[in-house]
């Protein structure tokens, strides 16, 4: 950051001319001062990039120069240099929020050193960021030219998670521009792969095929079970990826991170689907069989996700494993959130509990209706940033504090994702046809077929047969479904909001997380 303004203050200050000069010839403005009172003076009326302050002066320490500094700017950056290498000096300065520690004597080199990490640490990153995806870039390119498999998609998705993270941080429109693009034909080959797939992963049932929704328990939360460790098996709903990974950080400052994976979603991707599924350990086609007066279609009344306690007790049964102690609670509301909050220690008696936390779901749905959160999560860096806002004072966070003591193990995974939504796609069909946006059933729709997946007979999908004659239809990549009739209001409507219920790597492939305690 060339022509940076320093200034340096130091009662020793004309000794370290030779090192204002090496940081003048490298294009650093410095302005020195011999004690803090004249410092401050100087810092109210012109702001500097970087202040170097020496901890031992006469009149007003380092330290008092620091708190003055700091009530005027701040985040004002600070260097201390210093001759006093105490322990206690150190951790005061660190409280301070100083941005590098120093001690003299010091070589000119280690002061640019520091200069260079606070003032281009951006550029820094940014430019070894770009490099690298570069370099990546072609490997990603290969991968995806290579026909990936089951369990290469997941991989393959991670890798563009990490780096559409990673290029956040750089600020560079352009190389998010190339990024997204290889998103995009990502999203696009693995609509194929699932067209191609899917339906026989259905008729080959578990064992023969990936981890899906009706596997989930039964693969990776019955395993962990053990007899004096609770299990918590939270499901936050509608929890992506790249959500995960926003509050990863937050939960590892509590909890150790074992195992992070991921599973595939159920078709469609939406809530009374996915999540029945895998608490009943079934496709819903089973479940409509077996509990036939508690199953309910899409454009019945009443709610959908109303008997997961019930299909969980029959899924445990099934288990014929009958010594299982376990629990279900269900989060809608924040009176539901504060009860966990207050009834955490209760739950460790048990084997396993089960936690459904509805925060996600209700974000992306109301995203959709409340201007403010639009505002808040207008793209994908938005929508990221607002859930781990979420978690880092959510009672959940809260909660599970006040058990990370004890030795326990969490899953955290979800039911499916969701995407942003920038494409429509027309569809016709008579009033019975649903609603979502994201997949349709109805028995006369009309639609491009190259838009969609579709399901003429749904039960070889593993789904409940509406009306006799229904189809479904999922929409691929970042389509959305829209009837003809006031078709641009819609479309501007719904346009960028984050939706569900069709085929893509971010509804479909979804995390599944094992922690415990440190």
């Amino acid at each position: 950051m060339a022509n940076a303004r320093i200034v340096w203050v130091d009662d020793e200050i004309e000794s370290l001319k030779s090192q204002k000069m090496f940081l003048e010839q490298k294009g650093y403005e410095v302005i020195t001062f011999a004690n803090g009172y004249d410092a401050i003076e100087y810092i109210k009326e012109n702001r500097p990039d970087v202040v170097l302050l020496d901890e031992s002066m006469p009149g007003i320490s380092g330290l008092e120069t620091l708190a003055a500094i700091k009530e005027i700017y701040r985040s004002l950056p600070a260097v201390m240099v210093t001759k006093n290498e105490t322990e206690n000096l150190m951790e005061e300065a660190i409280g301070s929020q100083i941005a590098d520690y120093l001690i003299k004597p010091v070589n000119p080199n280690q002061v640019l050193l520091s200069l260079k990490k606070i003032l281009d640490n951006k550029r820094l990153v940014a430019e070894k960021t770009t490099t690298a995806y570069q370099m990546e870039f072609r490997n990603l390119f290969m991968a995806l030219s290579d026909n990936p498999d089951a369990e290469g998609w997941p991989e393959i998705y991670k890798k563009l998670t990490h780096w559409e993270l990673e290029m956040e941080k750089t600020g560079s429109p352009e190389m998010m521009e190339i990024l997204q693009s290889q998103k995009q034909e990502a999203n696009s080959a693995f609509f194929k792969f699932i067209s191609k797939n899917y339906l026989d992963w259905i008729q080959a049932g578990s064992g023969n095929r990936p981890v899906m929704s009706p596997d989930l328990m039964k693969e990776k939360v019955v395993p962990l079970l053990e007899a004096g460790v609770p299990t918590f098996f939270i499901l936050i709903d509608n929890l992506r990826f790249d959500q995960w990974k926003m509050i990863q950080p937050l939960l590892e400052e509590d909890f150790r991170l074992t195992k992070e994976e991921t599973y595939y979603s159920i078709l469609p991707t939406a809530t009374q689907y996915c999540r029945n599924a895998v608490f009943a350990g079934m496709m819903p086609l089973e479940i409509a069989e077996k509990f036939p007066g508690q199953w309910k279609n899409d454009e019945e009344e009443g709610g959908k996700n109303l008997q997961e306690e019930e299909f969980l007790t029959a899924f445990i049964k099934k288990l014929q494993k009958k010594d299982i102690k376990y629990s279900y609670t269900k989060v809608v509301g924040n009176q539901d959130a504060q009860q966990l909050v207050s009834g955490i220690h209760n739950l460790l008696h048990n084997d396993l509990n089960v936690i459904v936390y509805n925060f996600v779901d209700m974000l992306s749905h109301a995203r959709t209706e409340m201007e403010v959160l639009k505002e808040l999560a207008g793209d994908e860096q938005g929508y990221r940033s607002i859930t781990k806002s979420w978690f880092e004072h959510s009672p959940l966070r809260q909660a599970l504090k006040k058990i990370a003591d004890r030795k326990i193990r969490i899953v955290i995974s979800t039911d499916h994702g969701s995407v942003q939504v920038k494409t429509p796609y027309k569809v016709i069909g008579d009033k019975q046809t649903t609603s979502n946006l994201r997949y349709k059933h109805g028995k006369n729709l009309n639609y491009n077929s190259k838009d969609v997946l579709a399901f003429k007979n749904p039960k070889e999908g593993g789904l409940p047969l509406p009306h006799v004659n229904s189809s479904f239809i999922f929409a691929k990549e970042d389509g959305f479904l829209c009837y003809p009739n006031n078709y641009n209001y819609y479309v501007n409507y719904y346009k960028n909001t984050f939706q569900h219920g069709g085929v893509s790597m971010e509804e479909m492939i979804i995390p599944v997380i094992q922690l415990e305690s440190k």
